[in-house]
């Protein structure tokens, strides 16, 4: 009798652990996942899509000098890199940069198109909320946006409830990509 006993007891014990090594192996991968983040479109079919399918050799621009101190006086810090990488062809330039939402990065695509935003993509999502700004009614907002004379987006963006803090970062993404583009065609 007790041999029974201890062998449905080893069965079950068996079944309980490998249940949990099964919920421990789906919670690892499921934490995997939400490390990378949402990929809403990889950089490189964003930088393809702006240039019409043939994308430009990358260019580098150096954050130095008064233009790391006007990118840090938009981001209200320094930028986290001393470069930045670049696409170019005309009057138009791709840029792929990140700011942080609340606690994680955003990766944001954004063209500029003779000193305007043509266009502006959530790349990868990584916020646990705010997920909204990669929906077309927001980021449609930025479509033509300019920058003023006190380098301000020439339009109002609206927040989106629950997402306040990841539209103040793409507002802020986008000043930073006008002013980039700016600097290069003043060069």
């Amino acid at each position: 009798m007790a041999t029974t006993s201890n062998s449905r007891l080893n069965k079950r014990s068996r079944a309980v652990i490998a249940v949990g090594l099964l919920l421990a192996a789906i919670t690892t991968a499921v934490a995997a996942v939400d490390a990378e983040g949402s990929v809403f479109l990889t950089p490189e079919a964003f930088v393809a899509s702006a240039f019409d399918g043939s994308s430009p050799e990358p260019q580098l621009l150096w954050l130095t000098g008064e233009l790391r101190d006007q990118v840090a006086d938009v981001l209200g810090h320094p930028p986290g890199v001393v470069r930045l990488r670049y696409w170019q062809s005309a009057a138009r330039s791709a840029w792929i940069l990140e700011e942080i939402g609340k606690e994680r990065p955003i990766t944001v695509g954004i063209v500029v198109d003779q000193g305007r935003i043509q266009a502006l993509r959530i790349l990868i999502y990584r916020e646990s909320r705010g997920w909204e700004v990669r929906n077309d009614f927001f980021t449609r907002r930025f479509s033509g946006a300019i920058l003023d004379a006190d380098d301000q987006l020439d339009r109002r963006i609206d927040n989106i409830a629950g997402a306040t803090l990841s539209v103040n970062a793409v507002r802020k993404l986008a000043r930073v990509a006008l002013m980039l583009d700016r600097h290069l065609r003043s060069e």
